[in-house]
């Protein structure tokens, strides 16, 4: 009985700890989503067309925004 309460705790913590690993990996992508009138949406991240050009411009109109 106690191994499986042991398993389960060591599955459950597993998952958590594998959750919050994913989380700070997926945080460190830049990314720009694009919002349009009809209600679409177009998100661009590193190495896609055109972000190149947009993700240096919205760093930098974030950048002046903050200060």
């Amino acid at each position: 009985m106690r191994r499986s309460a042991a398993a389960v705790l060591g599955v459950v913590g597993g998952l958590l700890a594998g959750a919050a690993f994913i989380r700070r990996q997926g945080g460190r992508r830049e990314r720009a989503d694009l919002y349009f009138e009809d209600g679409s949406m177009l998100s661009l991240t590193n190495g896609s067309p055109g972000a190149e050009r947009l993700i240096p411009l919205a760093r930098d109109i974030i950048r002046q925004v903050r200060t």
